[in-house]
């Protein structure tokens, strides 16, 4: 899910950094660097704040363009709206806080047992929802928003109610200690109330899953404004940074005449350049799409998106060695971005240049070690190993593509087959088998050995989704 934002009408199994969208699901996925830098760059001080481990939390980019998110576990829903909708930072951050605040109060637990106590109500909550994305099973998971019978969802709302208040508190509480406004925590509720109107949610209040905004404000506001940091502002570079990454989802993710609309050729800002470089792309106009990046590169020739955009253009429309630069690039300018390495990959491997395959497996074995359940990696993994002709480790790796796609029967297949051209014994021998008894539950090779047979293996420990075993396909120990 991500190339420069994955255009269904481009290159629908394509990945690229920019933005990646899963279609499984009614409410896709997205997949962008740097977009994902930017909540994280946010995100990570309130986690801190909070106490809990930031680099275990699971951040997903819900394409939905109400302005909402949502938390369970160790996993935080972000809307693409709720940045789209937001005029600064501040609110994007605030809620951030809130939803943080749901994770560290232990929520989603209690949400279930709140859930269970109702039983039959609902079928799967968003909790539950994202349980299943965290556990790996992403386009199932991203659909399985319940709903139920009203006596059950009642109930479920009344235990709710108190979470979400309790969450407001503790949002207010992080975001004081790492100095910063809790202004824009109310901003955000006040769009919330304003879609309530709008959509009519206020005839039944009682309904709704999260307190009334107009009561949330009411009781944060007081709180708030004794804050040292209250009139704490965004500074315009934070400023110009949200209205890039909203040009690029408005860009990827309107229809390209409202972008068009939108962004006319009158506003010269760094904004529009983006939001029409995204347009044109979508709409095969490369060339009006490439000048306008260009102006954005000749301004910002260090912007490592810009870059990678350009690349991604440039590889879309065939001409692959052309994209390679600006991906490379972007990997320079921005290192230890999984995203970016699974691009510049791509292309080089395109070239079908045997020493541009053989830098490519190294890209994107160290791109897997970020994101070892990245089942598009491993796919380009598997057809690199199979232009070098080494069709045992291409086997291997398709069947880690299959894998964390949930295709297990598929996985097993490949890893069965790609077992029998790997040395017994070997890391990648026992990888192979680790998924197939992963995929099946049980060897049907190995476990029809005589007991006793000396030349057996050792059982391997049980398999988590996306896990890879070491040493495994011997990835780089070093990033970069």
């Amino acid at each position: 899910m991500r190339r420069p934002l994955i255009l269904k009408t481009i290159a629908a199994t394509a990945l690229s950094t920019a933005l990646c969208i899963s279609s499984a699901a009614a409410q896709g996925l997205l997949r962008d660097a740097e977009i994902e830098q930017f909540l994280d760059d946010y995100s990570r001080p309130v986690f801190k704040a909070a106490g809990l481990p930031a680099d275990e939390i699971k951040i997903l980019i819900i394409g939905d363009q109400s302005f909402n998110a949502f938390a369970g576990g160790l996993v935080m829903g972000v809307n693409s709206g709720l940045i789209t909708l937001s005029d600064t930072p501040s609110q994007i951050q605030g809620v951030i806080a809130h939803e943080a605040g749901h994770i560290a109060g232990g929520h989603s637990a209690r949400s279930d047992e709140a859930m269970a106590s109702a039983t039959r109500p609902m079928l799967l909550s968003l909790v539950l929802a994202a349980g299943a994305i965290a556990a790996g099973a992403t386009d199932a998971g991203v659909g399985l928003l319940g709903l139920g019978q009203t006596v059950g969802i009642a109930n479920a709302l009344k235990y709710s109610r108190g979470q979400e208040s309790s969450a407001d508190q503790a949002a207010l509480t992080y975001l004081q200690a790492i100095g910063r406004s809790g202004g824009g925590l109310i901003e955000s509720f006040e769009k919330l109330r304003n879609e309530q109107l709008i959509h009519g949610q206020r005839v039944n209040p009682y309904m709704q899953s999260h307190p009334l905004a107009v009561q949330r404000v009411t009781a944060l506001e007081e709180r708030a404004k004794a804050s040292p940091y209250f009139d704490v502002k965004d500074s315009p570079e934070e400023i110009e940074r949200l209205r890039l990454i909203q040009a690029k989802i408005n860009g990827f993710m309107q229809d390209v005449n409202v972008t068009l609309r939108q962004y006319p050729l009158t506003d010269q800002s760094d904004a529009a350049h983006y939001a029409r470089a995204v347009a044109f792309y979508r709409s095969t106009d490369i060339d009006r799409a490439l000048k306008e990046i260009g102006i954005l590169l000749e301004k910002h020739p260090d912007n490592p998106y810009f870059n990678e955009l350009k690349g991604q253009m440039l590889f879309e429309f065939g001409r692959i060695a052309e994209s390679i630069e600006p991906h490379r690039r972007s990997v320079e300018l921005a290192p230890g971005k999984a995203l970016l390495l699974i691009n510049l990959a791509r292309a080089l491997a395109a070239t079908e240049d045997t020493d541009n395959i053989s830098i490519a497996v190294k890209d994107l074995k160290s791109a897997l070690l970020l994101e070892p359940d990245n089942s598009f990696g491993w796919f380009e993994l598997a057809r690199a190993y199979g232009t070098l002709n080494q069709e045992p480790l291409a086997d291997l790796a398709m069947a880690e593509s299959r894998y964390n796609e949930g295709a297990k029967p598929d996985a097993a297949k490949f890893a069965m087959r790609a077992r029998n051209g790997l040395k017994k014994g070997s890391p990648e021998w026992r990888q192979a088998t680790d998924i197939i008894v992963a995929s099946l539950g049980s060897d049907p090779v190995e476990s029809a050995r005589p007991r006793g047979d000396e030349k057996s293996p050792p059982p391997e420990p049980k398999r988590k989704s996306g896990e890879v075993p070491d040493p495994g396909l011997n990835l780089a120990r070093e990033l970069h």
